[in-house]
């Protein structure tokens, strides 16, 4: 990975993190509703006079014309200055950061059930003999991809917490309520990895470099795992940046279905009450964890093929 490709990547990167931020910026502010009444009228339930609420517009610069806030909000976030919660009062980035760990515990899990429960699939779905099974098995990913996940949530709750009583329906109480929640988020996901891989892993087998290998007395394992995998993982590996944005997005979900705390959570809670400072600060959070396993993306691809290489005027 030359020095260019990487500036120009990180170029990129601020790109879509400004993109993000605007995005956000022009969509929440668009929202009908007014976020200073919002917050006005859930601080104590009394009425609020027109000239304290005009204080309150003054106080956060939303007195201002939109574009004034719009350079005014961006400079302060160019300095990492995210704004003060309108809901809680609270620095943004504190907020975020102290939503963050439960999220990143649940979407850590989330996804090695996706990888784990991905790639087995896909290794079975190619690995099988028999057509009616390799058909059952391909067909799985599609089905997992199909079924919305508040349903699988709730499926897996009346499973195995009300009728089995094998795990915690909601909370966090330890690794044993984790689980659920993980499978919840992670089924989907792994769908997409499954569909992905199964496919390629389809195409290296009918390789020359496979027919080969075969040709030598190489076992099937040995052909799947050592041989076929590694080329076949690079597509899987591309999907990853999404893969990422569905856990973020899925947590919201999951999150609210087990009430679990985090940043889906807080998501919620902050676009119910109009709380645009803590909006933006996730969706600028869910933008550079993106670019950045966008990033870590490119980096791996040599590991995982040594022939793949960014040149100079690669615009990979």
């Amino acid at each position: 990975m030359t020095v260019p490709y990487l500036l120009r990547r990180l170029g990129l990167a601020a790109v879509v993190l400004w993109a993000a931020w605007t995005v956000s910026f022009v969509v929440l502010y668009l929202l009908p509703g007014d976020p200073v009444a919002t917050m006005a009228s859930a601080s104590d339930g009394e009425p609020v006079s027109p000239a304290e609420l005009d204080a309150l517009r003054a106080r956060y610069g939303l007195d201002q014309p939109l574009p004034v806030q719009y350079v005014t909000k961006l400079w302060a976030a160019l300095h990492g200055d995210l704004g003060t919660s309108f809901a809680s009062g609270q620095d943004v980035r504190t907020a975020v950061a102290q939503a963050l760990p439960p999220t990143l515990q649940i979407a850590a899990a989330g996804l090695l059930v996706a990888v784990v429960g991905g790639t087995a699939v896909a290794l079975a779905a190619t690995w099988a003999r028999t057509p009616w099974l390799r058909q059952v098995l391909a067909s799985l990913p599609s089905l997992a991809v199909s079924l919305p996940v508040f349903w699988v949530g709730l499926m897996l709750v009346q499973l195995f917490s009300f009728s089995l009583g094998w795990l915690p329906s909601v909370g966090d109480r330890g690794p044993e309520s984790l689980i659920l929640p993980a499978v919840t988020l992670g089924l989907p996901t792994g769908a997409l990895v499954a569909q992905v891989l199964a496919k390629s892993l389809t195409q290296a087998l009918d390789s020359p470099y496979v027919t080969t290998a075969r040709a030598k007395g190489v076992g099937a394992a040995a052909v799947h795992l050592r041989h076929a995998l590694g080329n076949a993982a690079i597509p899987a590996l591309t999907v990853l940046g999404y893969v990422v944005g569905n856990l973020l997005a899925g947590s919201v979900v999951v999150e609210t279905v087990f009430t679990r705390p985090g940043l889906g959570r807080l998501t919620v809670a902050s676009v119910g009450a109009q709380d645009i400072p803590v909006v933006q600060g996730i969706v600028l959070f869910a933008a550079l964890a993106f670019v950045v396993v966008n990033l870590l993306v490119d980096l791996a691809y040599p590991l995982l093929d040594p022939r793949v290489a960014v040149a100079p005027g690669s615009t990979r």
